[in-house]
This record gives structure tokens, sequence and C-alpha cells, in this order.
């Protein structure tokens, strides 16, 4: 069934991505060093009084521009690899009458562009409240198809924040308990009344969807 097939991917590529990341640090443990990792620890245990005060993660890591690029493309990639099980989970569970592509491909790109912006302004209250300056002159125009897929958009943007400040892994345990708790969700159709707006598909109508399309492809191969 769908759902059964989405736990599989997510939990494949979960391990996949782990043993990748962890074979590489193991063959050349210098990279770890620009793994935008360990800023989770730095927040928990800082006790700095000023509010004010800017947030100093991975600042040793990035002694020169050639490690600072190398740093900023791993935190955007890491990002973008992050946000991808989170499109599975969308488009395995919104019906075809609300499934929305362009939210797929925001989910995809948001993340660069926030990571981008808090590595600017992360340390600079300044450019900070210029870029807040900026954004309130350019008008958004987006009207998303259900409330319900602004959280995909807070996610996002969430894993862009995380990867901005070097704690990916708030992002990575986010994002696994985003698609599991909402895989489980749809799965036992959790909340749902007889007459009533869904915001996942059934799964009846998601095992409906799955044998109309094997029978599509079986028709294509005659």
């Amino acid at each position: 069934m769908v759902f059964r097939a989405l736990f599989v991917r997510l939990t494949l590529f979960y391990l996949v991505v782990t043993g990748a990341v962890m074979g590489v640090v193991a063959l050349a443990p210098s990279l770890a060093h620009f793994l935008p990792l360990g800023g989770a620890q730095t927040l928990l245990s800082q006790t700095a009084t000023d509010p004010f005060g800017g947030v100093e993660i991975g600042a040793e890591k990035v002694g020169n521009l050639s490690s600072s690029i190398l740093w900023l493309f791993v935190a955007v990639g890491g990002a973008m690899l992050t946000t991808i099980p989170v499109t599975w989970t969308y488009m395995a569970s919104r019906s075809r009458s609300e499934y929305d592509q362009a939210l797929v491909e925001t989910m995809i790109v948001l993340p660069i562009a926030v990571t981008a912006i808090v590595v600017m302004v992360h340390n600079s209250l300044a450019l900070a409240f210029s870029l807040a300056g900026i954004v309130g002159g350019v008008r958004f125009r987006n009207t998303l198809k259900s409330s319900g897929d602004a959280i995909y958009i807070l996610l996002a943007i969430g894993i862009g924040l995380a990867a901005g400040i070097g704690a990916l892994e708030i992002a990575l345990v986010m994002t696994v308990m985003f698609n599991y708790a909402f895989a489980t969700l749809w799965l036992v159709d959790y909340g749902a009344k007889d007459g009533t707006h869904r915001y996942l598909r059934s799964p009846e109508a998601a095992q409906d969807a799955e044998e109309h399309d094997q029978s599509g492809e079986g028709g294509d191969l005659d």
C-alpha cells in the first residue's frame, strides 16, 4: 500500500544518508569540521543574558575563504537533503484535487534562501533589521490550497534556520519526527469523520489510486 511504501522509503533514506555521512567522515575525518552540526548543544547550554547577543556557532570552522565556502555548500546541501523526505510525505498523502506542485518546489528551495539569510544576519542586529525592512517592502501573494499546508512552509523555514546556525541535527530530528508522525496519522486515519473535509486523502483513496496506477502501467505494456 502507499503508506507502507512511504514508511519503507523514509526509513531507507535516513539509513542510507546516515551511513553515507558516517562513511565519509570515517574515510576523511577532517571533513567532520565542515559539517553544520553541533549547534544544538551550543544553544541548549548557552547561558548568555544578553538577548541581542550573537549566536557564535561554527566560527572555528571557517578560518578562511575556501573553508567558509565549503561549509556553506555543505549547510545548504544538507538543508535540501533534509527537506526531500518531507516532500515525499506531502506528495503521498495529499489528494490530486488539493495537490500543489508549487508548494513541493517551494519546500525544496526555501531552505536555501533561509540558510543564506541566517548566515548573514545571525551576528548582526543591524542586518537583521535591514532585512526586515526589505522583506516588508515586498508583497508576497500566494494563497495555499489548504491552511494545513502552511506547516510544510514552517518546517522548511525551520530547516533553513537550523542549517544556517550550524545545528542541522535539529532539522534532522524535526523532520524525522514530522514525517513518521504525519505518516502514522495518515495510516490510522486519525480524526476523520464521515461527511467532513479531509486534509489527508483516506487510506481507501490511496489504495484505489495505487491500483489505478498499476492498471495503467499494465495497459501501457499491452
